[in-house]
């Protein structure tokens, strides 16, 4: 099966003389099993969806089948060509970059209400990807990603963690994660030098905090030092102070050391 898609995959690349670009962190899914779970897992059967960095296609076609309407973002036009070719205007395709392209006018575009994402998202943007979506406001009510093993990892991590940081708060403050599958190299093609995970986000009840993420900023700036220090320069020492005795924090903690809910706490004293 995997050989098949594989011959597949390369066969469509070849007929537009493409190639993958490693720059680009181009590894195409070609593991039939792993596509039917991801797909199982997203659950966006009647629903608007929007896809990142959907490459060749893999997860896009059966996308298509089950949702309701398909945006995807795509940054190399080598591919977008190839998308079209196969999809036509049945998805909503945009040739940009995610990290700069306008979310809420691709929200409009696909339904205006909740949405779900998935993508498999390339190693070297993950965090700013995930922290674009974490922070978006948007009513994304579940997202399916294929990430680097090492950091799915951060969407669980809990306090203490040497990983734990406003990727994990801000994940557990408004979603629960699960985890989906391990993947390894051997999934994609070309192979990666990593293994791989996908994790589904389910978003919660909690309403979005507008300064959590400029505050978990502040928090986690410098980790050494203590969440009184690090909060001087982001509303001034008394206010930090009043609001951190208010959420019954010592001053001398540092911010490895709280849980998401207490982060919450300071961001509404604050």
């Amino acid at each position: 099966m995997r050989k098949d898609r594989i011959e597949q995959l390369q066969s469509m690349l070849d007929s537009l003389s493409l190639m993958p670009n490693k720059a680009l962190g181009q590894n195409f899914l070609v593991d039939d099993v792993a596509i039917s779970r991801i797909l199982d897992a997203a659950d966006v059967r009647g629903q608007a969806v929007l896809e990142i960095g959907p490459g060749a296609g893999a997860l896009t076609e059966g996308l298509l089948q089950r949702a309701k309407t398909v945006a995807a973002v795509e940054i190399d036009a080598r591919m977008c060509a190839l998308l079209r070719a196969r999809f036509g205007n049945a998805l909503l395709l945009y040739n940009e970059d995610f990290l700069k392209t306008d979310l809420s006018a691709i929200h409009r575009a696909l339904c205006g209400g909740a949405f779900c994402v998935t993508g498999n998202l390339p190693y070297y943007i993950t965090t700013p990807v995930c922290m674009r979506l974490l922070t978006s406001e948007l009513p994304i009510s579940r997202m399916t990603l294929m990430v680097q093993q090492e950091a799915a990892v951060r969407f669980f991590a809990l306090p203490g963690a040497r990983v734990y940081g406003p990727m994990s708060v801000l994940t557990q403050v408004y979603y629960t994660p699960s985890r989906v599958m391990e993947l390894s190299p051997e999934s994609y093609y070309p192979q990666p030098d990593v293994n791989s995970s996908v994790v589904t986000l389910l978003r919660n009840a909690q309403p979005f905090l507008s300064n959590l993420a400029s505050l978990l900023k502040a928090c986690f700036a410098m980790r050494r030092k203590t969440i009184a220090n690090n909060l001087k320069g982001y509303g001034g020492k008394q206010p930090a102070m009043d609001a951190l005795a208010a959420c019954g924090i010592a001053p001398a903690a540092r911010a490895e050391t709280l849980a998401p809910e207490q982060f919450v706490q300071l961001c509404e004293q604050l």
